[in-house]
């Protein structure tokens, strides 16, 4: 395993660690703990050390299983999670110091800690970041030992550059991968300047990098990649990295092409995204134990050549760059 640190907070953590969202939320299968328990398994044998939660994850089932998991093992395990996504309507206005404080005790009730290594808010509205007062009520959670740091994840690249004008946000979390590359432009940049942690969530542009799906391809109707291609239920830029399904699939085709040899596109889509050194860490979702091995797989992958890396980027540029690159 490879290890960076995550910015101002100090941590070294696993270059390829483990999102959650997968094994608890809007992925079309029933929640199980026991199968959540052979994946945090998995993950954490094989080096990783940072999780990432929600508390909207199956309404507070996957922050317990990570917390009942995190407090069976002996290694340090850094735990994140993010309040936000169960106010409604999600709007700024229902963002308040006093309901997001009690979002914050509820994560640590569910997951059975005394404090969180990071909290992070929850893709919330923009206008949220124009209000200091929000992010006043971190610093008084830190001096109440509640949490030590905080951290937002965002849609958008200008929400990140916003954010990281707070001094006390230490970490943005951003969907980032061969389908989705602006933030590789001014926010890596600004990034490190202000020694932000990079969590790059998303990685695969939800499965679709693997290069194992098809136009047959069929998604169940408690899965996002069925109802929320347009944006029905949340940002559409979650699903598919907010690209056309179809479209996508032509790219990953030619992206086959650079790689004839490779059955498994999902290891080079990692590698491909460790190459910035302004990421600190990805968190790929895993919905069994083989997949986080595949995950894994990336640190084996040989550095791209100047050919190879070009090649991407002509993909990149022909297929993608013109529907979606400025809307995110």
């Amino acid at each position: 395993m490879q290890y960076r640190k995550l910015g101002k907070t100090g941590f070294n953590v696993s270059a390829i660690s483990l999102g959650t969202w997968q094994v608890g939320g809007k992925w079309g299968d029933t929640f199980s703990h026991a199968n959540a328990g052979r994946i945090l398994g998995e993950a954490v044998d094989n080096g990783v050390n940072f999780i990432d939660t929600a508390d909207v994850y199956s309404d507070g089932d996957s922050e317990k299983a990570v917390g009942n998991f995190v407090r069976s093992r002996s290694e340090k395990i850094y735990v994140a999670t993010k309040c936000g996504r169960q106010l409604n309507p999600h709007i700024s206005k229902s963002y308040q110091p006093d309901v997001l404080r009690k979002f914050v005790e509820a994560s640590l009730k569910n997951m059975g800690l005394e404090a969180l290594d990071l909290i992070q808010l929850h893709c919330p509205p923009t206008d949220v970041y124009y209000r200091p007062e929000i992010f006043e009520l971190f610093d008084r959670l830190k001096t109440e030992g509640k949490i030590q740091n905080l951290g937002i994840s965002v849609e958008r690249v200008e929400e990140a550059l916003k954010g990281i004008e707070y001094d006390n946000v230490t970490t943005v979390q951003i969907i980032f991968n061969i389908f989705r590359q602006r933030p590789a432009e001014l926010f890596f940049e600004q990034a490190k300047k202000k020694d932000i942690g990079v969590i790059v969530r998303v990685p695969l542009a939800s499965g679709l990098l693997t290069g194992k799906f098809t136009k047959d391809s069929s998604f169940t109707a408690g899965d996002h990649r069925n109802f929320n291609r347009n944006g029905e239920a949340f940002d559409k830029g979650e699903t598919f990295s907010g690209i056309n399904y179809e479209k996508g699939l032509e790219a990953v085709e030619a992206l086959k092409l650079i790689f004839p040899y490779e059955p498994n596109l999902a290891p080079l889509a990692l590698k491909w995204i460790l190459q910035f050194d302004a990421v600190s860490c990805i968190i790929p979702g895993a919905s069994s134990p083989e997949q986080v091995a595949s995950n894994l797989k990336c640190l084996e992958v040989p550095d791209f050549t100047p050919e190879q890396l070009t090649k991407i980027q002509t993909v990149y540029n022909q297929f993608i760059k013109p529907d979606v690159h400025h809307l995110w």
